[in-house]
C-alpha cells in the first residue's frame, strides 16, 4: 500500500501519515460480506457515509449500523450504535478503523459508485 521500501515500523507509519489524498482513499477500504462478494465479484470496496457495516473486531464486535462519518485524515469511521460514555455521562462516537468492519449493505445513491462496482 505504501511506497516505502523500508521495513522499519516508524518509516511505515510515517509513509501512511504523510501519504497524499489519492493514496489515503485506498486506506479507507473494507471487506465486503459474502453475499456482496458473490454479487459484485469484489473482495473489498471503499467505505462511504450511508453504508451499513458490521464491526468484526474490538469491544463492539457484532454491532451493526450505518456509517455516520468517514475521516481519511485519521483513517477512521464512526458507526451508529458504537459509542462510549464520558465521565460526565454524555456519549460520543467511537472511531473505528475500516479494516475492522465488513460492509453488509452498500449505499448506491451515487451512479459513479455503481459503475465502479460493475467493472
Amino acid at each position: 500500500m505504501t511506497t516505502t521500501k523500508s521495513i522499519q515500523p516508524r518509516k511505515q507509519r510515517k509513509a501512511r501519515y504523510t501519504a497524499p489524498v489519492h493514496r489515503r482513499s485506498k486506506f479507507m477500504r473494507s471487506l465486503l460480506s459474502s453475499e456482496l462478494r458473490k454479487k459484485y465479484n469484489k473482495k473489498n470496496f471503499g467505505v462511504i457515509k450511508g453504508d451499513t457495516v458490521k464491526v468484526m473486531m474490538g469491544s463492539f464486535k457484532g454491532t451493526e449500523g450505518k456509517v455516520q462519518t468517514v475521516s481519511s485524515k485519521n483513517e477512521s469511521i464512526t458507526v451508529d450504535g458504537v459509542v462510549v460514555s464520558k465521565a460526565d455521562g454524555s456519549e460520543v462516537p467511537r472511531p473505528i478503523h475500516p479494516s475492522n468492519v465488513i460492509i453488509t449493505k452498500l449505499n448506491l445513491k451515487d451512479k459513479l459508485r455503481e459503475e465502479r462496482l460493475a467493472r
